[in-house]
């Protein structure tokens, strides 16, 4: 069992620093070969903050354990909104940009909302992942024409370098990601051999301890981005990050394989999944920022939730 936990931990280092690299490698490969900074605030770092929670749900779906890729998933998107934004919204008030804030706060609500919808059979199919992927497709065209509106076409032309000078960010670039796979196979693995040795069910290890463990980048970069004075950066990205975890990582680990729904799901996560995120939404359409009491109280629904979470299903 000490091996097994020493195993948990050096898989979330592994995909914590891997996810760090993917990141950085990226943005200089994007940057040196002359991408346009559109392009790679639209997708890459996008794509790059929800690796962790990507691959380990693929890994799962491919493994067989769709409880723990469907866990993991909504897991993190309500650990983001709960944990994560909670925590750091209680330490200090946050402004809210209101056009971008309810733009990607659509987003999101919708992606959980369609998948509660296409859920309600028990299962996720191809082709409902379809409809979850069509409404990953809008959310990055929007980001690409957000993008654009920033940058309106100013950039102007970089020169491109030469390949050999790219050497060292393609070696962290494909460290970065063998890391985060290695490490999602090793946290998967050793995730379920946990909830078999306390006898607590694979869902529920998902939903809290694999989903906390694939929040880590988003909950290191929201209190380092709180720390620097510039917290406000953390509620895009997770609005963002959350829209992916439902629509683009349900969406594939679908394609994988068919994802079955328990009734767990449809009667206490995907409810309290949209009771956390219209929250949120409420506190930051009707204010200009987020006060330090509302986070509090998001902070104390998820708590409720983790907590109920082991009463009435373990």
């Amino acid at each position: 069992m000490l091996v097994t936990v020493a195993l948990l931990l050096i898989s979330l280092l592994m995909i914590t620093k891997g996810a760090d690299w993917f990141v950085e490698s990226a943005v200089s490969i994007s940057q040196k070969s002359g991408i346009p900074k559109i392009i790679i605030g639209a997708t890459i770092v996008s794509f790059a903050t929800t690796a962790p929670e990507f691959t380990v749900s693929a890994m799962a779906a491919y493994m067989g354990h769709v409880d723990m890729a469907v866990g993991n998933a909504v897991g993190s998107a309500i650990c983001n909104i709960g944990l994560v934004l909670g925590l750091i919204i209680a330490i200090k008030a946050i402004p809210v940009e209101i056009h971008g804030f309810t733009r990607k706060g659509a987003f999101m609500l919708f992606s959980a909302l369609l998948l509660i919808v296409v859920a309600y059979d028990g299962v996720i199919s191809p082709f409902d992942g379809i409809l979850l992927l069509t409404v990953f497709a809008g959310f990055m065209y929007y980001n690409v024409r957000l993008q654009r509106a920033i940058f309106d076409g100013n950039e102007g032309i970089r020169k491109k370098v030469p390949l050999s000078q790219l050497k060292k960010d393609i070696m962290l670039f494909v460290s970065g990601a063998v890391l985060v796979v290695a490490g999602s196979r090793i946290l998967v693995d050793s995730g379920i051999t946990i909830a078999e040795w306390l006898g607590i069910p694979e869902m529920i290890i998902a939903l809290t301890l694999v989903a906390l463990g694939t929040s880590l980048p988003e909950l290191i970069t929201a209190v380092s981005s709180t720390l620097k004075g510039h917290q406000d950066i953390s509620i895009g990205n997770i609005l963002g990050a959350n829209t992916m975890n439902i629509a683009l990582i349900l969406g594939v680990s679908s394609q994988i394989r068919p994802l079955s729904i328990l009734p767990q799901s449809l009667e206490y996560d995907f409810p309290l999944m949209i009771i956390i995120m219209v929250l949120l939404l409420i506190f930051g359409i009707t204010g200009k920022k987020l006060e330090r009491w509302e986070g509090g109280l998001i902070l104390g629904v998820y708590l409720g939730y983790v907590t109920g979470l082991f009463s009435l299903y373990n």
